[in-house]
Parts: C-alpha cells; structure tokens; sequence
C-alpha cells in the first residue's frame, strides 16, 4: 500500500468517525422510530363518509406509514454515505491546497532538453522531444472547429514531433468541407495536420477515437493528448503535461483543469460552473492525491499510447467512453496525475435541454460501467483491496448511484409526501444537518460561489430527477441507455457582459417544445404538498422548502433559465 492511499484510508476511516459522533449526539443511531398510528391531521370526515375515512386513516397508519419510515430509514442511511464521501474529498482537497502538495512534488517533472525553449533551438534539440499526437473528434462542430484546430496548432512543440489529428465525423457535408479546408491551411503553414474521416458515426466518439489510432502515423506516437472540438488549450500545454509521462514510466494519464469562456452568460451556465468547480477542485484532486485515480473527463488530457493498448483501446460499450478507459487502465495498475495549475479554456451548454442530455449520458453511462465493471474491479490482480474499495464503493456507488438516488427520493417526494402521512418520523438530523454539512463542504473549496448556492441547491434539486432517471436506465439497461446527442456549442465569441445566448433558437416551437412537461407535473405536485402543509401544517412546517423545490421545477420547466443574465 502506498503513502498516498494510507493517508486517503486514514481521512475516510476519520470522516466515517466524525459522522458516526454526530450521529451518536443527534440520537441517529436509533432506527427503530416505530410509525406509530396517531390521530388524523386534515380535513374532518363528516358523519356520513366516516367509513371511508377510518378505512383511509387505517391504510395510511397500518400500511403507507411503515413503507414510507423504511424510505425514509434506507434514505438517512445513503445520506450519512454521502456526507462522509463528500467531507472526506473535502478534507483530503484542503488538506493538498495547506500542505502545497503538488503534483510536482508527488511524480518527477522537469523541463524536457533541460530548457523550455529548447523545442525551438533546432533538430538536436527537437529530438529530444518525444512524438506527440493531438487528436480532435468532430460532429458537425460549425461554431467551434477553427478555435479548437487553432489551437491545437499553436501548441509550443518541435512541429516535426507534432500531429494534429482531426477526427471528422460530420454528417453535413459543408461542414466537412470547412473542417478540411482549415486543415489544409495549417498544414500549408508547416504544421502536420491529419484529416481524417470514416464511413458511418459507429460507436461515436469512441468508435471516431479508436479509428484514429489505427493509422500508422499514429503508431509512431508515444503521447496522445484528446480535446473536443470546444476546447482551447494554452500554447505552453504540452510542456506543462507530457513531462509527467515522460519522467514517470507508471503514469497513464495527465488531466488538465477545465474553465469556460462563457460562464457568466446566464444564470444556467454559472450554476454549472459552481457544479464543475466542486468536481475538479475536490473530487478530482482528492482522487489524485490519494489513489492517484479519478475518472478521465474525455478531454483536455494526455495518455500514454501504450497505457490505452495495454487497457484495450477505446470501447465504445457505454456512453462514458472516457471513464471506461480510465477505470481499465487504473486495473492494469497504471497511475493518474491531476495538475489543476494547467487550464483549458472550454464552453459549457447554453440551453437547458442541451445541459439535460449531457448529464443524462454521463449519468446513464456511469451507472452502466458500474454495473459492467464491478466484477472486473473485484478480480483485478493488480489493484490493492484498499483500491478496489474507494473505486466500487466511493468512485461508483456513492457517487453514481446513491447521490442522485437521495437528492431526489428523499427531498422532492418523501418529505413532500410526508406532510400528508403525520405518523412517518424524519429526523431533523437528516433532513437539515446532513444537507448542510453537504452545502458547506461544497462550497468550502469554491467561496467565490458562495452566494449562489441557494440557487445552485434547487437547481441541482430538480436535476436529481434526470439524473436518477439516467442512473436507472444505465443499471437496467433500457432502451435509452446507449443513446447519444452531441452538446451543441456556441463558440467564445459571446462577451461577458453580453447575457444573449445566440444559439437560443428564435423560430416558434410547438407548446411541448416550448415546455418541459416532466418538470411542470412536479411542480404542481411540490405545489400541492406545500399548501397542505401549509394550511394543515401539524408538527411539521416545510412548506417555505417545498414552494421554493416547487417554484424551481416550474421556472425549469418553462425554460426560464436559458436567457436569465446572470449578474452574480
């Protein structure tokens, strides 16, 4: 075992003790609330529809009741998981941040030929440099495909070590013309760009990745480093990563931090900034520092040509192509390294439904490669238990399963239906602690969004419901499981000041295109909830939550969200 994995066993094994003491002055640790029958909070019955009404009552004690305490029982149990989940990548990421704890002073870095500029001083110095291969994969990427090739062109790197591979599955064959016709200007520079296309879109990105690796230029790369069509990294991006390879023969993969050239477009784009920042800031480099494993984010990152053959090559079996590869690679006992220090300047979703089908396709395909991957990660050989455990348990089922499972079984319909269903005992603990606790460490690592977290917190309310959804469908595999749509991108050209979208479609749309009906039916429901609670409120008052749960879900469901200037 590792330093590093001791230490990330030493914060879980504290975090899981610290949640156990408060649970223990809290008096969480007793499960055994009986749901027991009291008397009727509502309306009550008249003389004449007694009958029924005792009937009712009986079923809502002896039956509804028990059922619902059990939820709420199995739901406090995965919510004391997350907390400890999230306090422990918490405590870890603050932990790297005081102790200054760099990836440099965890692997081997330094300057390639001993100077930066040393990639310009010539073909002696040049061949010090190993070959390196930019690969782009492209879907009809009008918006975006000169930035992305630009910049992918100016990286700072002897130009004969360097190929810029364009991956272009476009469909629009105008599209493909632009896409090749840049190409060729660069390559009329002196830069080596590699166009290159396939017949049909099979497996995708995947499948659009794994063609590209088979060409024999490619062969002769050691280093690949991946960005989608709407990602812009620095000049200086390949010093900065490929020494981590080179001078660490265990490292598979370097991932760069993402930032975006849009998020203060709207109010949509800074919620999912706040989202994002709490991934990479803490989940990224809590799985770095400790297990030096995290999921590879499909983009802005470099991989060992032989780390990829040696795990299988690309798979195109679920829609998270990039984790897969990550979590094969990791049993292969090949290492990560996170550098937060290196940003690439990347777009988020500008639409609401393009932001629902991103987060379905991860969620859904995350859920899939647990459910594929479980076995696999079991049986590895070259994969510590202590391992094995943060991947099946923390990586996986905490993470992908239980915190879109929680976030919204428990607060957008157990504690809604509970207003109705007096017996059923939700402790305060659970219902307000814990979602603090959870508030507080993420936005600990990000204080600068501190003042958006309540709007971050309903948003992320109502995304739980597609996210739970997408969960399900990849653990059961229904027919939805596998589909893909590519984000639309917009390019970075919209100024911040300027809270225009310009993608947002201006033609007329059909009322169910106009509306999200998912959401509008929940919100009528929270709606409904808490103006019971409010005029029939008993022991429990949530009604001001459930208005402003409720007021979430109608504002999403009418797209209010995608034009809202953000002046946060």
């Amino acid at each position: 075992m590792e330093a590093g994995e001791a230490a990330g066993a030493l914060l879980f094994v504290l975090a899981v003790a610290a949640a156990v003491a408060a649970a223990v002055a809290t008096g969480a640790v007793n499960f055994t609330y009986p749901a027991a029958v009291g008397s009727v909070v509502g309306p009550s019955p008249t003389s004449s529809g007694g009958g029924w009404w005792e009937a009712l009552a009986w079923m809502r004690s002896c039956v509804v009741a028990p059922a619902m305490q059990a939820a709420v029982w199995a739901c406090m149990v995965m919510s004391v998981m997350l907390v400890v989940e999230a306090t422990y990548n918490c405590a870890v990421s603050i932990g790297v941040k005081l102790l200054g704890w760099k990836p440099e002073r965890r692997f081997k870095w330094e300057p390639l030929a001993g100077d930066e500029g040393d990639e310009e001083k010539g073909a002696a110095a040049a061949a010090a440099y190993p070959m390196v291969m930019v690969q782009i994969p492209m879907y009809n990427e009008l918006e975006v495909y000169k930035l992305s090739i630009g910049a992918a062109c100016e990286l700072k790197w002897p130009k004969e070590r360097l190929i810029v591979q364009v991956l272009d599955d476009s469909t629009d064959p105008s599209i493909k013309n632009l896409v090749e016709k840049e190409c060729e200007s660069w390559a009329s520079k002196g830069v080596n760009v590699k166009y290159a296309t396939r017949i049909g879109h099979k497996g995708f990105k995947a499948g659009a990745l794994k063609k590209g690796m088979e060409w024999d230029y490619a062969k002769q790369c050691e280093y690949i480093a991946l960005f989608d069509a709407d990602y812009q990294p620095e000049p200086d991006f390949l010093l900065r990563t490929v020494p981590f390879l080179t001078h660490n023969s265990n490292v598979a993969l370097v991932q760069a931090r993402w930032v975006f050239v849009n998020d203060r477009a709207s109010l949509l784009t800074r919620i999912q900034k706040t989202f994002l920042d709490y991934h990479f800031k803490v989940e990224q480099e809590a799985g770095s520092a400790t297990f030096s494993f995290f999921s590879f984010n499909g983009t802005a990152g470099v991989w060992r040509r032989e780390a990829i053959n040696d795990a299988g090559g690309w798979k195109d079996r679920t829609t998270v192509e990039d984790m897969d590869l990550a979590v094969r690679a990791t049993l292969k006992g090949w290492k990560f390294v996170y550098v937060g220090d290196v940003k690439v300047k990347s777009e988020l979703p500008s639409t609401y439904e393009a932001y629902c089908r991103q987060q379905f396709r991860w969620a859904c395909g995350s859920a899939n490669l647990f459910r594929k991957m479980t076995w696999e990660v079991l049986l590895a050989k070259q994969v510590s238990p202590l391992k094995k455990f943060y991947m099946i348990y923390s990586f996986f089922l905490v993470r992908r399963v239980v915190a879109p499972a929680v976030a919204f079984i428990l607060y957008n319909i157990i504690i809604p239906v509970s207003v109705m269903i007096p017996e059923v005992f939700l402790p305060v603990w659970g219902v307000a602690y814990i979602p603090t606790a959870l508030t507080v460490v993420t936005a600990i690592r990000n204080p600068e969004n501190l003042h958006i977290m309540p709007l971050w917190i309903l948003f992320e309310s109502v995304m739980s419901m597609h996210r739970l959804k997408a969960a399900v469908a990849g653990l059961l595999e229904l027919p939805e499981f596998n589909q893909w749509i590519v984000t639309k991108k917009v390019g970075n050209h919209v100024a911040e000041e300027n809270c225009e979208v310009p993608l947002l479609q201006k033609a007329r749309k059909g009322l169910r295109n106009r509306v999200n009906i998912p959401e509008i039916g929940f919100s009528v429901f929270l709606f409904t909830c808490a103006s019971y609670n409010l005029v029939f409120h008993g022991k429990t008052s949530y009604f001001i939550n459930l208005y402003l749960q409720g007021l979430a879900f109608l504002l999403l469901g009418l797209n209010c969200i995608d034009t809202s200037c953000c002046c946060f």
